[in-house]
């Protein structure tokens, strides 16, 4: 088998569709449109309908791209999305199959804790905890229906994105880091119960990002400073740095990777 033979084996998407929240900017942008480049169509779940940037890339390589209205932080919609998505015309969907769903849309609010107010409490969990259980439970039970013991189907991949804060506390960012505390134990809950029924679920943990997100902090001269300083790898981290982690997770290269967080963070968790 020829090196590109054997490559294409492990991480081809060919054939298969991946549907991805946040996928307008960022990080999120950059893993839709490396599942594009690796072969898979793409749904890609934004607030607006007007920004088509991802999908024309996706487009331009050849891919199907869908662009589906919904607003992460309205729980009603969130709870009918993915009927929407794959349920018969008859019944008002429209009839697409998933088989990689990417849990990358996020919020972020940031005020000491004494003075949160309960309002961006209730936003950030809706958007980074809520939207992610209920999108992962769906696909879920969409996967299930058709993968398990002795399908032939390759195993579906479910990956939501997890934070440093996962693991550590942040700075006035409380309901966040209780949101990424939380993805990351439905990481494990979720793969306890799918891992053996054709489906396996992980994460992705970004250190420190240089996208729009972290502006407040790279704007901040002496946090900035302290940051940096933590950082081995001696820089930010590029939206670019998320590509071969989310086709790896994405891909047959991973089958026996289960319930398992890739921290992509310059080695800062590691200093």
């Amino acid at each position: 088998m020829s090196s590109n033979g054997y490559l294409s084996a492990l991480f081809s998407l060919e054939g298969r569709t991946a549907l991805v929240t946040g996928g307008t900017r960022g990080i999120g942008q950059k893993m839709a449109l490396a599942l594009a480049q690796a072969g898979a169509d793409l749904i890609l779940v934004q607030r607006s309908l007007d920004n088509r940037d991802t999908a024309a890339q996706a487009e331009a390589l050849g891919r199907r791209a869908t662009v589906v209205q919904c607003d992460l932080a309205d729980k009603a919609q969130v709870g009918g999305l993915v009927q929407r998505i794959t349920g018969s015309a008859e019944t008002g969907g429209l009839g697409l199959a998933i088989d990689i769903l990417v849990n990358c849309g996020g919020i972020q609010r940031r005020t000491p804790a004494e003075r949160f107010p309960d309002e961006d409490w209730n936003e950030v969990l809706q958007v980074n905890l809520h939207a992610v259980w209920t999108l992962s439970r769906d696909v879920g039970a969409h996967m299930l229906s058709s993968r398990g013991v002795g399908s032939t189907k390759p195993r579906g991949k479910i990956i939501n994105i997890a934070s440093l804060c996962s693991y550590q506390g942040g700075l006035t960012v409380p309901a966040y880091t209780a949101a990424k505390h939380g993805v990351l134990g439905l990481i494990k809950a979720l793969s306890n119960e799918w891992a053996s029924k054709g489906i396996n679920v992980n994460g992705i943990s970004p250190g420190y990002i240089a996208t729009e997100m972290n502006t407040a902090l790279i704007a901040d001269p002496t946090r900035s400073r302290q940051i940096m300083e933590r950082i081995p790898a001696g820089r930010w981290g590029a939206a670019d740095d998320f590509e071969g982690p989310v086709v790896f997770l994405a891909s047959k290269a991973s089958d026996y990777v289960c319930g398992e967080s890739l921290i992509v963070d310059g080695g800062w968790m590691a200093r």
